[in-house]
């Protein structure tokens, strides 16, 4: 599996630095690549069925980026196969006040999907680690002095070891977490802003507060080789994938969410011998039916033809 290379357990540091944005390296060609795509959602679609009949298992799909990325186009054309009704999306935005009364974690606990579906999560728990760290914004918090009194270093050490924690802990509790983050260049995304801004259909995609966060662009980087470095684990994996070719991009995120899927190895349910006795009794049911009506049409005397229309017209 070609996203292999981008994979984070735990295992090795994460230096963003000395990987692709795009798919040079990786040598691949464009049309080769589409159809692997377009193969890749097909049998992702067969085992989500299972997925979501097995009903065993929950996945959680985070994707994470810098603005411009292609979070949003990548989750409507990888999941663009599966069924609506066994996929979650959640965008997390900028807590609402209600949230920022409660620990960072609550809102994300609230989105899990139920097991036997697929949460997609565009931006996370880790905008909380990563925003927060990059702006300081734990110095606004209304927490306990016992909290805040902490160093920004320790303070975010802290929420390393408990997101570790509870992404074990859903784990431990038949989820899979697979983290993505999508690596686009300084370049690129300055580009994509551009035509943001030229573009009228894309107008509404720009804000000028994006420009204060490209000034901090090496600062999002470094910050983010540490996130995941801290939280990249056997169990929860991070995916530092090359974001400047969407159609690549869409490609390993697509190999990612089915090799997920096949390590759950879904099941459809098998049943019991009262079960299928039953089945069998329903069955039997339904064809006396069918023969029940099959009969009564054999039955049903034929309409006599009616004496035929004198012919009016003159000889």
């Amino acid at each position: 599996m070609k996203a292999d290379k981008y994979l984070f357990d735990g295992s090795k540091p994460c230096k963003l630095g000395d990987l692709p944005c795009d798919s040079k390296q990786d040598k691949v060609n464009k049309e080769a690549i589409l159809a692997k795509t377009a193969k890749n959602i097909e049998k992702m679609a067969e085992l989500q069925n299972a997925f979501y009949a097995d009903g065993r298992q929950g996945l959680v799909i985070v994707l994470q980026a810098l603005d411009a990325a292609g979070k949003d186009s990548t989750v409507r054309h990888v999941m663009s196969g599966l069924n609506p009704q066994g996929v979650t999306v959640t965008s997390f935005k900028q807590p609402s006040g209600e949230e920022a009364k409660h620990d960072y974690l609550w809102r994300v606990v609230k989105a899990l999907p139920p097991r036997g579906m697929i949460g997609v999560f565009n931006r996370s728990h880790y905008e909380d680690v990563l925003v927060a760290q990059v702006h300081d914004l734990q110095k606004t918090y209304a927490m306990a002095p016992r909290v805040l009194e902490d160093s920004k270093k320790d303070f975010f050490k802290k929420r390393y070891r408990q997101i570790r924690d509870f992404e074990e802990y859903l784990y431990e509790n038949s989820y899979r977490v697979v983290k993505i983050f999508l690596h686009v260049s300084k370049s690129k995304q300055r580009e994509r802003f551009l035509e943001r801004i030229d573009d009228p259909a894309k107008n509404w995609k720009f804000s000028a507060s994006d420009l204060k966060d490209r000034a901090l662009f090496d600062e999002y980087i470094g910050t983010f080789e540490e996130v995941i470095d801290a939280t990249a684990t056997k169990h929860s994996p991070w995916y530092a994938l090359p974001a400047d070719q969407k159609w690549y991009t869409r490609y390993l995120v697509s190999e990612i969410v089915l090799d997920q899927l096949k390590k759950c190895e879904p099941q459809y349910p098998k049943l019991g011998k009262a079960e299928k006795a039953h089945l069998q009794e329903c069955r039997d049911q339904l064809m006396a039916e069918a023969g029940a009506i099959k009969d009564q049409k054999e039955q049903k005397p034929r309409r006599k033809p009616g004496p035929k229309p004198k012919n009016s017209a003159k000889a």
